[in-house]
């Protein structure tokens, strides 16, 4: 995929935005191709943790300005923020833990996009901040609802209504981030906390994020069903009922 790149390898999936002319700034193909990767990673069998990075100078500068500016009223928000909803959706509910290394500046979508990950280390150069607003437009992946959930509101109604820009170490201050680390070395910094993630289960490890997700009301019908459809498919009653369907009999059960 021309903006995205995806590399698997011993046990962690490393997918890395790859548009540093434009400062990995998003567009519409790179939400599709974001929802068709987060398939593929969900998929992946050797895939225990994600690191999230960008290329070049920025992490993420948000949404291509001249992406989003010459739509119509309608599509814009039939469009170009139901994709970008559901790309992050995609994102944020993947199995796998997901570290976002943040060595650029994360601003606007770029922090929608960060907000998705479950553990965010910073580099000590960068910028955060939600300047939509002084565009005349509103955080509209989630910037108001998942952000919120994640940093709580306070600190969002300093950055989206005020526009406050926080540094790395003020960030890490107000729980932005999670880390800090100098520049540069953000992709040792994550690489070193995923190796640590060999010595957890990995099945626990997903199940504990599914629920965490239901907890802070991510998706919480879907973590619901599929735990108990888990729990269901593991016990010996869907064998006898799938040979009984297969023998045209009725099951039973006790």
């Amino acid at each position: 995929m021309e903006h995205f790149l995806l590399d698997i390898r011993d046990g962690i999936a490393r997918l890395t935005l790859n548009r540093p002319e434009r400062l990995n700034a998003l567009t519409e193909k790179m939400m599709d191709d974001l929802m068709a990767l987060c398939r593929q990673i969900e998929h992946a069998g050797d895939a225990h943790v994600v690191i999230l990075t960008g290329a070049g100078k920025a992490f993420c500068a948000g949404g291509d300005i001249d992406a989003w500016a010459a739509r119509s009223a309608d599509g814009f928000g039939r469009h170009w923020l139901r994709d970008g909803h559901q790309a992050l959706d995609a994102l944020t509910r993947l199995r796998q833990p997901v570290i976002a290394v943040l060595n650029g500046d994360v601003l606007g979508g770029g922090l929608e996009l960060a907000a998705c990950a479950d553990y965010r280390i910073a580099e000590s150069h960068i910028r955060i901040g939600q300047p939509e607003p002084a565009l005349g437009i509103i955080p509209g992946w989630s910037g108001t609802q998942r952000t919120v959930r994640r940093f709580g509101s306070q600190l969002v109604r300093r950055m989206a209504i005020f526009g406050e820009e926080f540094s790395a170490i003020d960030a890490l201050t107000v729980g932005l981030v999670e880390q800090v680390v100098e520049k540069g070395q953000g992709i040792a910094a994550a690489t070193e906390l995923a190796d640590r993630m060999r010595h957890r289960g990995p099945v626990a490890t997903e199940l504990v994020k599914m629920l965490i997700n239901a907890a802070e009301g991510e998706e919480r019908e879907r973590v619901f069903e599929a735990l108990a459809g888990q729990i269901a498919a593991a016990q010996p009653e869907l064998q006898a009922g799938l040979a009984a369907f297969k023998d045209r009999k009725k099951a039973k059960f006790w």
